[in-house]
């Protein structure tokens, strides 16, 4: 997969990524401390919540990089007698719906965007679970850097399908500009942080898989769902020997 990219994207976006990311970890490391402290006392160990997610494609292999997203923890690790998990909405609680609510248990992402497996604006790194349910075309949208926040978080985050989220996505791989970067991180903030919009699912306290929602509609067979969920397994694996 291959797309044409512009002087912004080529030479400036990753260093704005680096300023940004490291102005961010100075002038907010008081509120990782806090953040951090509240998290070990209210919900233990561990603080941060690490999970693999598809990044930008290889362009050696034609593969997404996956690599490991970290977040402010925010889901107890509660379970009922047979030691199953509880549902996501009992394990979350009133302090992890607090810090979804205001996007701050997304902090830990700057080092992401700092180490160079993000970008600060781009597509959201959804599920190595999601990708694999993803067409070629919707795939293009890995062709940059997953970012912090993008198009598809202004537009509606969690609370528009997954096709109107993943076409926000592609649309915004068309042209990347910097007033346009510019112009998302101020409409984040005013969604995520004022408005605080589209932070969950209808009345889910966490968005529908991609591969769910597929076949939920009937999109997708069993038998398909269940090879393609199989095949996000062995890629996981895969990363967590290297």
């Amino acid at each position: 997969m291959q797309r044409k990219r512009g002087f912004y994207e080529k030479y400036i976006k990753r260093l704005l990524d680096i300023i940004c990311s490291l102005l961010a970890i100075i002038i907010f490391s008081w509120l990782y401390i806090i953040i951090a402290i509240l998290v070990r006392i209210k919900m233990g160990r561990p603080v941060l919540f690490r999970q693999p997610r598809p990044g930008m494609i290889d362009p050696e292999t034609g593969k997404e990089r996956i690599f490991d997203m970290y977040k402010f923890r925010t889901m107890s690790d509660a379970r009922d007698e047979n030691g199953n998990l509880l549902p996501d909405e009992v394990r979350l609680g009133k302090f992890g719906r607090a810090l979804r609510a205001t996007s701050l248990d997304e902090l830990p992402e700057a080092f992401n965007i700092l180490r160079g497996e993000m970008s600060v604006i781009g597509p959201r790194p959804q599920l190595v679970r999601d990708m694999v349910f993803m067409s070629d075309r919707q795939r293009m949208r890995h062709t940059v850097k997953p970012g912090l926040s993008g198009l598809a978080q202004v537009k509606g985050r969690n609370a528009i399908t997954w096709e109107d989220k993943l076409d926000w996505d592609l649309k915004y791989i068309e042209k990347i500009t910097f007033l346009g970067d510019v112009k998302l991180i101020l409409e984040t903030v005013k969604v995520a942080l004022i408005k605080q919009e589209g932070i969950t699912d209808g009345e889910n306290a966490t968005a529908l898989d991609y591969g769910d929602a597929l076949l939920k509609e009937g999109k997708v067979s069993v038998s398909q769902y269940d090879m393609l969920q199989e095949h996000a397994r062995e890629l996981i694996k895969e990363h967590e020997k290297r």
